[in-house]
């Protein structure tokens, strides 16, 4: 079997996406997408405790919920995981130092056609 991608895990969202809300966490998170974000949220929080505290295999367990959580996000809001990939794509090469000194001071671009990120 081969491992789980990103791709993979967008793809048995949306499949349980049309079950029941009765039945399926996913389909009542995304019938929700307050909730959603919310949990995508404390997920993070965790997340960032375990990092902190060195906590590896907490990490681990929380960074999977994270993933999970904001696919669900995303797919609830509409979002493809392609269209956040060509977004990091686009700041490929690009120093995150270089593209936060772009950004205004609410943290958005100026100019959106200006790219970068923390990938660099």
């Amino acid at each position: 079997m081969a491992p789980l991608t990103l791709p993979d895990l967008e793809a048995a969202l949306a499949e349980r996406a049309e079950a029941s809300p009765e039945t399926s966490y996913t389909a009542r998170l995304i019938a929700d997408p307050s909730r959603a974000g919310k949990k995508l949220g404390e997920e993070a929080v965790e997340a960032a405790i375990a990092a902190a505290l060195g906590d590896r295999a907490a990490l681990v367990s929380e960074a999977a919920d994270v993933l999970y959580h904001l696919l669900v996000v995303l797919l609830a809001r509409g979002v493809p995981l392609a269209e956040v990939m060509a977004e990091l794509d686009k700041r490929q090469g690009t120093s995150g130092l270089a593209e936060k000194a772009a950004r205004g001071a609410d943290g958005v671009r100026s100019d959106a056609s200006t790219t970068g990120g923390e990938n660099s």
